[in-house]
């Protein structure tokens, strides 16, 4: 039987299976329709999208928009003014053939909107709930402190927020914190950013949170394939994972890029994202895709950075994102030398 979750004072029900569909801008329209329709006809009834993943509301809209009706959409504005707002709402309404989103969320601001805080941005909000044309109130962040005041504030209905096995004792704190504010809990990164690659672990551990949905972000049938798996065939916590988790907390643990994209673009054309995890991807991975002539010729544009600072003033974590790529520079020479 499938597991489900309730998602706080939504009340939305949904498989504990979410599609995340950032992955699908990377694949074609009939890919990406195949996989959809695929989840759908496998129980899996949460998607989550967003303005920012370039053609990926479209796949969705073309995949999904005869069964609007049975399967719970959310989608996210980056947007900063009320004009850009109503812009982005209407576009997403557009491209993904609905009248009405499930879930609008805010993504990823550096601040938590209020209303009155003369941005205008939760007027739309409210505004746009009055009109029908979303039904509940959500916002995305990778900052703590933001997503604690989102929770706190009892202004929004879902907080979407990385968690997994590699998470810290105020993670847990937080998706406890949506379970006794009835916020609906919806997790990114389940797998890190591709840096845990037992996703039987990832979904065993996240199985103990049952107000918790995570969004897998999958563009291979393989990998739908696992999860969908997953719902008849449960990964068990035992004693073997436990111990996979403790060794991936003490390697990963401290500085480490979590792939969230947010330093791009680059002036310097440098894939921030995997050039700042090498060294974990080398040795957590077949390392023969990281060595080959593009990929070293993506690597070595390291030395044509231009410290420019939009990189580090992006990061959500803080991190010293010039001098970490630097770091996996020096180890990836190593590899190229062996």
């Amino acid at each position: 039987m499938m597991t489900q979750v309730i998602l706080g004072r939504t009340g939305l029900v949904v498989n504990k299976n979410g599609f995340g569909c950032l992955p699908i801008q990377r694949i074609s329209r009939e890919e990406a329709a195949g996989l959809l329709r695929c989840a759908y006809e496998n129980g899996i009834n949460f998607f989550d999208t967003a303005r920012s993943y370039t053609d990926s509301e479209k796949k969705v809209g073309y995949a999904l928009h005869d069964v609007r009706d049975n399967i719970v959409l959310a989608t996210k504005t980056p947007s900063k003014t009320p004009e850009g707002f109503w812009k982005d709402l209407e576009t997403s309404l557009s491209l993904l053939q609905t009248d009405h989103i499930d879930i609008y969320q805010f993504h990823n601001p550096d601040f938590c909107p209020k209303p009155g805080d003369g941005t205008g941005l939760y007027e739309c909000m409210v505004e746009a709930k009055k009109q029908g044309k979303i039904r509940f109130i959500g916002i995305t962040n990778h900052r703590l402190p933001i997503a604690r005041e989102a929770v706190e504030s009892g202004l929004y209905d879902t907080l979407q927020f990385p968690f997994s096995y590699l998470a810290s004792e105020e993670d847990k704190a937080l998706v406890q914190l949506c379970r006794d504010k009835q916020v609906g809990f919806i997790c990114m990164k389940g797998l890190s950013g591709g840096l845990i690659t037992r996703s039987d672990a990832a979904y065993a551990y996240l199985m103990q949170f049952d107000n918790a949905l995570p969004i897998w972000g999958m563009q291979r049938q393989r990998e739908l394939d696992e999860f969908l798996r997953y719902q008849t065939e449960k990964p068990v916590l035992n004693d073997e994972m436990r111990a996979l988790i403790e060794k991936d907390r003490r390697e990963l643990a401290g500085e480490f890029c979590r792939g969230c994209g947010y330093c791009l673009p680059c002036a310097a054309g440098i894939d921030i994202p995997t050039a700042a995890r090498m060294s974990l991807l080398l040795r957590r991975s077949p390392s023969a895709a990281h060595l080959t002539p593009e990929a070293q010729e993506k690597m070595m544009r390291i030395e044509n950075c231009v410290h420019c600072g939009h990189c580090t003033s992006h990061c959500p974590y803080g991190l010293d994102t010039p001098a970490l790529l630097l770091r996996n520079l020096a180890d990836y020479k190593t590899f190229l030398t062996k």
